[in-house]
This record gives structure tokens, C-alpha cells and sequence, in this order.
């Protein structure tokens, strides 16, 4: 019977401890199933209401280009006789970047200038002949009845009444008129009192013209009658406008036999070498520069309209990570282009300080500032609802607060009414929040 009692009590024994460790275990795989379980939907993360800044953002790709890029070229058909420059190189403006043959150049500049020589020599003869018959050509030529009454009057003769006047009669009656009567003509070579002698074989004064004067037709009076009919001055004038303009002409191809820097900038590309033959006009050499880069950049058409001329943005580049650069937008297109099933605008940004070292054509990030506002009452934007409501969190729990929204940021929203200051809201995977 002792012996019955001393087995039960070890099994008992056995028995207990057997319960106890089932209850540990237990506890451990309870203890561990509720530390590995996720936290609940719409989670435990919260944020101070405070004041500060709000900003909304055009955030876009881009790449640097020149300001500014030259395409130049020869402006005279020729055989390329240097290359100074190469493709990388930068160069002062003025400097020679390349040259052609200007053998030919130079002969047609010398052509020119003798033939504006002579144009001026033949202007400077017109001129003196000018200057020499206006002194002789008469002003105005006197009637032939006033040249026939002065060469009367020289010789001592009588000038005759007016043929229309009659003589009167003794009886105070006007006599008929008399009949036409044969006159006598005297003798060649005898004067008669209304015909004075010829001297010297000259023209008589009756005849209409004045002593020493030219038959019309020939002599000093065709010439003055040449100079009314066309003016030899004004000829010799325009040869001279002519032969100035093709002089200009022919010296501005003998200076395009060389390309010269108009700015400063740096070499992209060559399109030759010595030896090679070009034609006017096409391109050579192509100039950037450098100095005044820029960012490009497009937009769809959703953002396009936040974007005005002025606006303040930050350039991040992938050679440079972690700086920021800060840029202003300069040129907004009014047109946009065809993107597949999108618009796009695009948009150039200076840099307001230029960082040394840009290559062209590397890409950019753009953040472009459409709006902002300072010292305002702001919460994450996560915080608020699409409904503009927050979860505000206090010591008697989560309330659901409807909330006056100003602007709305990428990181922070501005809060008008229904928040202060200190206020503590949930931010993390609150229902209906923005992404």
C-alpha cells in the first residue's frame, strides 16, 4: 500500500510539471504571434500643427543648351586653306577659326576699286563741263522784234511807226487805205535808210538774232540744249553709286574668305578640313555660348498654365548630386507640341548664377515654384482628406474635424480655420489622403 502511494505521488509529480511547461510554451507562442502582427490600417503616425511655409511645384526633366549657338560659314566659294579650331576648343570673339583660298577675292576687290577710280575721274570731267558752259549759255534769248528795234537805233535810223497805224488825211478824214504798191529793192550792196550796211559779213540786225549769238542747231547752243536734254552729271554720279556698291560688295566676300568668332564661346562642332572644297553660305563651324547655359525643359499641358516668365526654380544635376542651383524661368512657349496622347509646353530657365564646368546637352531636374505663401498655420499634406477633413488626435480619442484649406502644397497644406497651433494630427495611411 506504501508502495502504491509513494507511485502515485510521482506520477502526480510528473503530471504537474508536464501542465506547467504546456502553459510556458503557450505564453511564448502568444506573446510572439502578437509581436509580429502588423499594425492596423491606417496607422499610428501623427504631426504637430505648426506655422510656416507652403509651396506648390512644376517638378519636370530637362537638358542645359547655350544661350546662344552660331552656325557660321564662308562667304565666297573656295578651297578651305586652314582650320584653327577644333571641336571643344574655346575661343575669344574675333579670333580666325578657319580660312579658304582668297586668291580670287582679292583680284575682284582690285577690279572694283579701278573701275569706282575711273567713275570718279569721269564724275570730276562732267563736272568741269558743266561748270564751264553754264557761264556761256544765255539766260533768256530776246525777241527778234526787240533785236531789230535796238540795231536801228544804232545805226541812226528812225524807227518806223507801227505798221497798224494810219496816216490821216489834210481834211480831218481818215483815207482809204492804200493799195499794196511792188516796193523797189536797191541795189545789192546798197544801204537804204531802214537797212543798215553789213559789216564784217555778220547777220543783220533785222535778221532776229543778236550780235556774236549761235544759230540755233549748231555751236554753243546745241550744247546748252544737250545739257537741258540730258544731264551728263547725274550719269556720272550714279556710275560712281554703282561701282561703290559692287567695291562693298566684292571686299565684304574677300573678309568672308575667313570665319572670325562673333562671341565667345566654345567649339561644338567642324565640318571640314584643309583641302576640302565649300560653297557660300554653308555651315562650317557651329559656335555655343557656354557662358549663358540654359535648361530646357517641357510640361504637360495640366501645368503649363502655373508657369509664368519670373518664377523662381531649382535645377538638380546628375553629375552633381545633393547641390541645388538656383534658376528663374525666362521663356514660356504659347504653343505646344504633340507628346503621343499628351501636350506639352515647353519652358527655358536661366541660371542665376552659372556653375562652372556644364556640359551640353546633360540632363537637369526642374522644380519650378508656381506658389507660395509664408507664416501661415500648416499640416502635412498626407494629414488631410479629400473631403478636407483631419483626424485630430486627443485625450479622449480620434475626432474627425472638417477644416478650412488654403493652399495646397506638395509637403505641407495650408489650414485657414478649424486648427491652432500644437494640435496633433494623423498623417500616416489616413483614408482619402493625397498621394
Amino acid at each position: 500500500m506504501g508502495l502504491f502511494r509513494r507511485s502515485w505521488r510521482g506520477r502526480g509529480r510528473l503530471a504537474g510539471c508536464g501542465v506547467a511547461a504546456l502553459v510556458v510554451i503557450g505564453i511564448a507562442v502568444v506573446w510572439t504571434l502578437h509581436r509580429a502582427e502588423p499594425a492596423p490600417p491606417g496607422g499610428s503616425g501623427t504631426a504637430r500643427v505648426d506655422r510656416g511655409e507652403v509651396v506648390t511645384a512644376v517638378a519636370t526633366t530637362g537638358s542645359l543648351e547655350p544661350a546662344q549657338t552660331r552656325t557660321l560659314g564662308f562667304a565666297a566659294d573656295g578651297t578651305v586653306t586652314a582650320v584653327n579650331v577644333r571641336p571643344g576648343d574655346q575661343v575669344k570673339t574675333g579670333q580666325v577659326l578657319a580660312e579658304i583660298d582668297a586668291t580670287d577675292a582679292k583680284e575682284r576687290v582690285d577690279d572694283r576699286r579701278q573701275s569706282l577710280d575711273d567713275a570718279e575721274e569721269a564724275l570730276t570731267d562732267a563736272q568741269e563741263a558743266a561748270d564751264g558752259g553754264t557761264a556761256a549759255c544765255p539766260v533768256a534769248a530776246p525777241r527778234i522784234g526787240q533785236v531789230g528795234a535796238v540795231a536801228l537805233v544804232a545805226a541812226g535810223g528812225a524807227t518806223p511807226p507801227p505798221a497798224s497805224t494810219p496816216s490821216p488825211s489834210p481834211s480831218g478824214q481818215p483815207s482809204p487805205s492804200p493799195s499794196p504798191t511792188r516796193s523797189t529793192r536797191p541795189p545789192a550792196g546798197q544801204p537804204t535808210a531802214s537797212q543798215p550796211p553789213r559789216s564784217g559779213g555778220g547777220q543783220a540786225p533785222g535778221s532776229g538774232q543778236a550780235p556774236g549769238a549761235q544759230v540755233p542747231g549748231g555751236g554753243r547752243g546745241a550744247e546748252c540744249s544737250g545739257q537741258r536734254a540730258g544731264d551728263p552729271v547725274l550719269a556720272a554720279q550714279q556710275r560712281v553709286t554703282s561701282a561703290e556698291v559692287a567695291l562693298a560688295e566684292a571686299e565684304d566676300q574677300l573678309a568672308g574668305t575667313k570665319i572670325r568668332a562673333p562671341i565667345g564661346g566654345k567649339v561644338l562642332t567642324v565640318a571640314g578640313a584643309v583641302g576640302a572644297d565649300v560653297g557660300t553660305g554653308s555651315t562650317f563651324v557651329t559656335l555655343a555660348d557656354v557662358v549663358g547655359m540654359q535648361v530646357a525643359a517641357d510640361v504637360p499641358e495640366a501645368y503649363a498654365g502655373r508657369l509664368t516668365i519670373g518664377q523662381s526654380a531649382t535645377v538638380t544635376l546628375a553629375n552633381r548630386p545633393g547641390e541645388e542651383f538656383a534658376a528663374r524661368v525666362v521663356r514660356v512657349d504659347p504653343v505646344g507640341a504633340a507628346d503621343g496622347d499628351l501636350v506639352r509646353y515647353g519652358v527655358v530657365l536661366a541660371f542665376e548664377e552659372v556653375p562652372a564646368e556644364l556640359l551640353v546637352g546633360q540632363s537637369a531636374n526642374v522644380r519650378v515654384r508656381t506658389g507660395e505663401v509664408a507664416g501661415v498655420v500648416r499640416v502635412p499634406s498626407t494629414a488631410v482628406r479629400g473631403d478636407a477633413t483631419v483626424v485630430v488626435r486627443t485625450g479622449a480619442g480620434d475626432q474627425v474635424r472638417a477644416v478650412g484649406v488654403g493652399l495646397r502644397g506638395d509637403r505641407y497644406t495650408e489650414i485657414k480655420t478649424g486648427l491652432v497651433e500644437g494640435d496633433e494630427v494623423v498623417t500616416a495611411g489616413v483614408e482619402g489622403s493625397p498621394s
